[in-house]
Formats: structure tokens, C-alpha cells, sequence
């Protein structure tokens, strides 16, 4: 009787994941390809050449995750990937994870069994579910935005992007300051961004920070922007993104602040509208569009079995603009 992948899989005590894997050439340890061959010869195993023909058609139809599809930062970075992607003569297929991690990890799955030849992934977080959900894809994952040692990533430095802000505003002589981050779950935003900006606080001996957290949302960050105004009074607000930001300024209007001689405000991202509202907001651009490119060109190397750095970070770039009153100026 003729065995097939769920007789081998038993057999070798494994995943039919990693049966499929191994016979289609993927990755798995060293031990259990040894096990497998053996089995697979022993057992007379031949495979089926038609499902093998099925996997041959992942010829560069790449799926993408993305957070929502509301965002500045996603869609420059998909259009940087379909870019991309048309020229090389491959396709994108898009699905929003609606900020929802079980949304997620049902779309790297159904993306797998599409065929697609890869996923690029922006999450907010890496659980090892992500991990787990990867390995049994069978594919290559791509990482943007956020990294973990197993999968390969493209991230923004976003510590030094905290640093450059922190260093800026403290040298535009704000010394009372609150920073609204978001949560730490989201290692690249609520951490490393938080992390560069504390570290720059701590060069200047005779300032005081207010650490402050909000959703991503605009409204959130009004809300947020309503309870600091009322409990610290800071000279500037630095917002962990441009959205962010949009809501504190919103809140600085509701109340009759001038920015920025009453309310310094600056955020992270260097979204299209930080330059056309007034005033044009200090911010931190992220290189979005060229990252998407770039994450396809990593992709498409990927599956063509190429080699690809594990992890590539991408600089960002201060942008001064209208929205930081220099204080040193002031009383001159």
C-alpha cells in the first residue's frame, strides 16, 4: 500500500507541515531531514508529483498584513511593495488584520494555503503564536516594523529616532515635558521610540518628564491630551506618532492654546498632513514607501532561496517644522 504525507508524518513523529516542507525543499533541522530521508526511502515513499506542480505556482504572489488599511504608514508602505512588486512582474494580495492579533494569525494562515510565495507582516507585536503560525506556513515571513531573531525584519531605528526628538526639544529649551507613548507590548513604538527619548532626558540635568499612554487612535489622544493638560502643565507634549499628535493639537484648539507659544506639540512618522496643517508639525519622517520597496525586494530574493540579511534597519530623519516654540529666544 502506497504511503502518503500523514503516514510519513507518523512514522517520523513530526507535523505534516514539516513533512510538506522537507519534500518541497524547505527548511528544517538537520535531524529530522536525516529522519525523513530515511523514512521516505524506507517506506518507498514517491510523491505526488500534480500537488508538486500546485506548489510550483507560487511564482511571486505575496501576501501582505497590514494593521488597518486607514493608515499613512501602511498604505505608503504598500504601494513601496506593489511597486515593487509590478516592476519584478509579481502581485500583492492584502489583508487587514484590523489591529487584531487572532486576525492575524487566521491571515498568515489562509495566505499559505493560497499559495502565495511569501508574507510581509506589519505587526505590533511577535508572539511565539506568530512564530508557530510561520513555521507551519512553510514559506518565507518577512517582518516589517517590528523583529524577532527567528523571522527576517526590516525596522525603523526608532530609538534613535526618540533620541534625535529628545535631543531637539531640549535644545529649543523645554525643560517641563510629557510624553504620550503607547503601550510597551509594541516593542518599536511604545518602547524603543520611549527608550531614545528618556535616553536624551538624561543627558539634561534640569528637566522633568511625564510618561503618558493612549491608543493609536485620534480621539484617545485628545482624551489623553485633556488628563495632562489638567494634572502637569507641560511646555510641550512629544506624541509617539503623527496621529497622536493630530488628537493633542485638536485638544490644544478645544481649549485656546496657541500653538506653539502656549503648547509645544511634535510626533513621529512624518505623515503628508503634518505638512500641510498650521502649524506644520515637528515630527520624525519614517521612510514608509521605500521601505515597502525594499521589503519586496527582500521577499522576492527570499523566494527565489537567496540570501537576506536577518535584520535591516532603516535611519530615519528629523523634521524640524512650526510646531516647537524655542523657548531659549523667549525672554531675549
Amino acid at each position: 500500500m502506497n504511503k502518503n504525507i500523514s503516514d510519513i508524518a507518523r512514522m517520523a513523529g513530526v507535523a505534516k507541515s514539516t513533512v510538506s516542507r522537507y519534500l518541497n525543499g524547505g527548511s528544517v533541522s538537520a535531524k529530522t531531514k536525516q529522519k525523513l530521508e530515511r523514512i521516505t526511502r524506507e517506506a518507498g515513499y514517491v510523491p505526488n508529483t500534480f500537488a508538486q506542480s500546485l506548489k510550483a505556482k507560487r511564482n511571486n504572489l505575496i501576501g501582505t498584513i497590514v494593521p488597518r488599511l486607514d493608515s499613512f504608514a501602511a498604505a505608503q508602505t504598500m504601494t513601496g511593495i506593489d511597486e515593487e512588486l509590478r516592476e519584478a512582474g509579481g502581485r500583492m494580495l492584502v489583508y487587514n488584520a484590523g489591529q487584531d492579533r487572532t486576525r492575524e494569525l487566521e491571515a498568515m494562515t489562509d495566505l499559505a494555503r493560497q499559495k502565495v510565495s511569501g508574507i510581509i507582516l506589519m505587526p505590533a507585536q511577535v508572539t511565539e503564536e506568530h512564530l508557530r503560525t510561520a513555521e507551519a506556513a512553510g514559506i518565507p515571513v518577512l517582518l516589517i516594523g517590528q523583529s524577532n531573531p527567528a523571522l527576517h525584519s526590516l525596522v525603523y531605528d526608532d530609538y534613535r529616532a526618540g533620541l534625535l526628538m529628545g535631543r531637539h526639544v531640549l535644545d529649543m529649551g523645554h525643560r517641563r515635558i510629557a510624553y504620550l507613548g503607547v503601550t510597551e507590548e509594541d516593542e518599536a513604538v511604545g518602547l524603543r521610540r520611549k527608550e531614545g527619548f528618556r535616553a536624551a532626558a538624561q543627558e539634561c540635568e534640569d528637566c522633568e518628564i511625564f510618561y503618558y499612554e493612549s491608543s493609536f487612535k485620534i480621539e484617545d489622544a485628545r482624551l489623553a491630551a485633556e488628563r495632562i493638560l489638567d494634572e502637569c502643565l507641560p511646555s510641550l507634549i512629544v506624541c509617539a506618532t503623527d496621529n497622536i499628535a493630530l488628537g493633542v493639537m485638536k485638544t490644544a484648539h478645544m481649549r485656546g492654546l496657541s500653538v506653539p507659544s502656549e503648547l509645544s506639540i511634535t510626533g513621529f512618522g512624518g505623515y503628508e498632513v503634518t505638512g500641510i496643517i498650521h502649524p506644520a508639525l515637528t515630527t520624525v519622517r519614517f521612510p514608509y514607501y521605500e521601505a515597502g520597496r525594499l521589503a519586496a525586494r527582500s521577499m522576492l530574493r527570499l523566494t527565489a532561496g537567496e540570501e537576506v540579511k536577518r535584520l535591516t534597519v532603516i535611519d530615519v530623519e528629523l523634521l524640524p517644522q512650526e510646531s516647537v516654540d524655542n523657548l531659549n529666544t523667549a525672554s531675549v
